[in-house]
């Protein structure tokens, strides 16, 4: 089975694809890096939903979805713009946790799974 790579670069790929699942890489809030989780967290799910159709699927597949916080007392602010985008009926299986992220200006990161 061939590996379909979204997005190549020196060190990672944004995505990648194999047979009937997409592999996201942790995806952070480049336009908005500094902002607060919220708005970070929306720039996120829109970068997400574009990776996605260009794989093929949509948020609706997700399988399994891993959010860096970088700080878990922002977890309802993150919640608040998650909610108002996760599909319902659809939701997916979830970990969130507190990490250092890559640098001080990203205050989150998500990393999915999804079926295409």
């Amino acid at each position: 089975m061939s590996l379909k790579r979204l997005h190549p670069g020196k060190r990672m790929s944004q995505g990648v694809v194999r047979g009937d699942i997409v592999f996201l890489a942790g995806q952070v809030a480049e336009t908005a890096a500094g902002a607060p989780v919220t708005i970070q967290t929306r720039e996120i799910l829109g970068q997400i939903d574009k990776l996605l159709a260009e794989a093929g699927t949509d948020k609706t597949r997700i399988m399994m979805a891993t959010i860096y916080l970088a700080d878990i007392s922002t977890f309802a602010d993150m919640n608040l713009a998650w909610d108002a985008w996760v599909a319902e009926g659809a939701t997916p299986a979830r970990a969130t946790v507190e990490a250092k992220l890559v640098a001080p200006e990203y205050k989150v990161e998500i990393a999915v799974v999804a079926a295409i």
